[in-house]
């Protein structure tokens, strides 16, 4: 039996993040995701790269979707008012189903400056209620496919024969890919998933209309709506040390509301979400 054809990403759209220095203890904000597309970035809302220290994201709360949070550098801590507590380290990520009600802190530690990228993944309408859940996932506990001149290190979803750890409501997958240069991989995701990559180190070439980015560089793929199937994503390193980050996740196709840290399908859900804060539903501050 003849083995299907894959379908051939190309770069569809690609810039740079801008970068905004911000006031102390916060330092520095770049978008990489901006919200006010995220229709075409469904099911991703939006990813915030920051560098920050101990008290700029205090005790607050969310609903209505779920966080991939990346460590790039320094150390996050990561409290909520369920009683977990933890610190998270370089190459660390950590899940968050918001749900209904979610109530947690997340700082720099001492004096480090933490350095992170965080997505916000939409959550359908039907699971907006669903319950709240944090999931660490450590470096060493995601696997790791090496190849000639790299590695590819999954995450999330299943990606080059394995699985990665993470068990996000909505299925998606995160992989972290390390090129030596001159090495090219091609990157197997479903082909109707939207796709984004983020490059956080070095030089590349990527999809099949050959777009170069480097670092900072953020693009969108193209991708096939309906049907089953691979697609193949090219990436060539032109630098040594590079490193890529993509995402991918099907379109859940529901209007949103992305209104302060909720993220509902009416307006008249985002009062409701400040009038149950206030009124103590979503249980006892993070601390």
């Amino acid at each position: 039996m003849t083995e299907k054809k894959r379908y051939k990403r190309e770069i569809k759209d690609h810039w740079y993040v801008q970068y905004n220095e911000m006031g102390f203890p916060a330092i520095q904000k770049g978008w990489v995701l901006s919200v006010d597309r995220w229709r075409d970035f469904d099911p991703f809302i939006l990813m915030a790269e920051d560098w920050f220290k101990k008290g700029t994201f205090p005790d607050h709360p969310h609903r209505g979707f779920q966080t991939v949070t990346y460590v790039v550098d320094g150390r996050l801590e990561h409290i909520d008012n369920g009683g977990g507590r933890d610190i998270l380290e370089p190459g660390d990520v950590q899940y968050m189903n918001a749900g209904w009600a979610a109530r947690h802190a997340e700082d720099g530690v001492e004096d480090d400056v933490a350095h992170t990228l965080q997505l916000w993944l939409n959550l359908p309408k039907e699971q907006k209620k669903s319950e709240t859940i944090y999931q660490n996932i450590y470096n060493e506990e995601a696997p790791v496919v090496p190849f000639e001149g790299g590695s590819l290190k999954v995450f999330s979803g299943k990606v080059a024969g394995v699985e990665g750890p993470m068990n996000s409501l909505v299925p998606i997958t995160l992989s972290e890919i390390t090129l030596s240069e001159g090495t090219e991989f091609t990157l197997n995701t479903p082909k109707n998933h939207n796709a984004f990559l983020y490059v956080l180190a070095g030089d590349i070439k990527a999809g099949e209309n050959e777009v170069r980015l480097k670092k900072h560089g953020v693009a969108t793929l193209s991708f096939i709506e309906e049907g089953e199937g691979e697609s193949e994503l090219k990436i060539r390193a032109n630098k040594r040390r590079t490193k890529v980050l993509v995402y991918s996740g099907k379109p859940i196709k529901e209007e949103i509301v992305p209104h302060g840290p909720f993220v509902m399908n009416s307006m008249e859900e985002i009062r409701q979400a400040y009038d149950d804060f206030r009124s103590g539903k979503f249980g006892p501050p993070a601390v």
